[in-house]
């Protein structure tokens, strides 16, 4: 039976006989997917896997820092509270829908062997094709004034989305309705944080993420669960409730006690910002094996090593922050380090 242009936004359930499971009708989605098949190339492969992790969250850790560490505190706050909240919705709209990844609704597609490694969990909607909208949808807001930054915050987003259809590793039912949520999110963030106190704005943050996380917990799992895909979603969740728990902590004490300076010369920013980032990577490695071997493996192993991670970054951190601002000058004037 043919398929109209619009079953690309339309989603419904059928009863698949054979494996007694739910799944979506993907004829138009998969179309597409080996459309892209069929051009793959080992050149943009190569390509493609790499401007991925522009929606890793590396990427978002690193922005979110080096606005915190270097350039605007209020805005990286911000832009925590983007990812956050919008993290949570996508990883809740995944356990919802628990749709399987392409290659298991058609085991006959073959995807991208180097993009496996990261895409688990459930296929809709695109989590890095959310991370990658909300953050630079936000940068592009920020920096609208200056054409070559708000031109590389669209490209970034469209590789980003063009890449996991690429890849094979999410329909573009998966990348289109993420586009949506993360332009939703970034929205959101961004007038939440013109309107709200920081105290509302930190329970929202901290909130969305416990409430994924006990969603994931409590719910009952059915027939259309795949053990698989639930573990991940579990150990993702307490990961982001520990990022949450550490970072709206550091939040509120920096507010109410801390309130540290971020000024320094530029190439004093540069080495406070690889040596913070290269401490709080091996901080986070060294802290994976005892904490698995304390905790068994459970994914409370993994929320207390990024909430100690994320306290680092957003308390620990800092408190060099009075040296990077001496290196270079003999005195720093007493304005303000943030913008308004």
């Amino acid at each position: 039976m043919p398929y109209s242009p619009f079953s690309y936004f339309v989603v419904y359930w059928e009863q698949h006989q054979e494996k007694g499971i739910l799944w979506m009708d993907m004829t138009l989605n998969m179309n597409v997917l080996r459309a892209l098949e069929g051009i793959r190339t080992p050149f943009f492969d190569k390509l493609f896997a790499a401007l991925t992790y522009l929606g890793d969250q590396t990427v978002f850790i690193v922005l979110v820092l080096g606005l915190l560490w270097c350039v605007d505190k209020r805005r990286g706050y911000c832009l925590f509270f983007i990812g956050m909240v919008g993290t949570a919705a996508n990883q809740l709209l995944k356990a919802i829908f628990l749709i399987p990844r392409p290659w298991l609704l058609d085991p006959s597609f073959t995807i991208v062997e180097s993009a496996r490694g990261g895409a688990t969990g459930y296929s809709f909607p695109s989590g890095h094709t959310q991370s990658a909208t909300s953050i630079f949808a936000a940068l592009a807001a920020w920096y609208k004034k200056r054409r070559w930054a708000f031109a590389a915050c669209v490209a970034a987003i469209v590789l980003a989305a063009f890449s996991r259809m690429y890849l094979g590793v999410h329909t573009p039912l998966d990348v289109g309705v993420s586009l949506i949520t993360g332009l939703a999110s970034a929205w959101f963030g961004l007038s939440a944080f013109s309107r709200w106190k920081s105290s509302a704005l930190q329970s929202v943050a901290l909130g969305s993420a416990a409430l994924l996380a006990l969603y994931l917990l409590l719910w009952p799992k059915g027939a259309t669960n795949v053990a698989e895909f639930d573990v991940h979603g579990l150990e993702s969740a307490f990961t982001l409730l520990g990022a949450a728990i550490g970072l709206t902590i550091s939040w509120a004490v920096d507010e109410k006690r801390l309130r540290y300076e971020i000024k320094a010369v530029w190439w004093a920013q540069l080495l406070k910002l690889g040596l913070g980032l290269g401490l709080l990577l091996a901080i986070k490695s060294l802290l994976k094996t005892p904490l698995n071997a304390l905790f068994g493996g459970t994914p409370v192993a993994n929320c207390l090593r990024y909430c100690l991670v994320s306290l680092f970054g957003g308390l620990g951190w800092p408190l060099t922050f009075p040296f990077w601002a001496k290196l270079g000058h003999n005195k720093i004037p007493p304005e303000d380090s943030q913008h308004a």
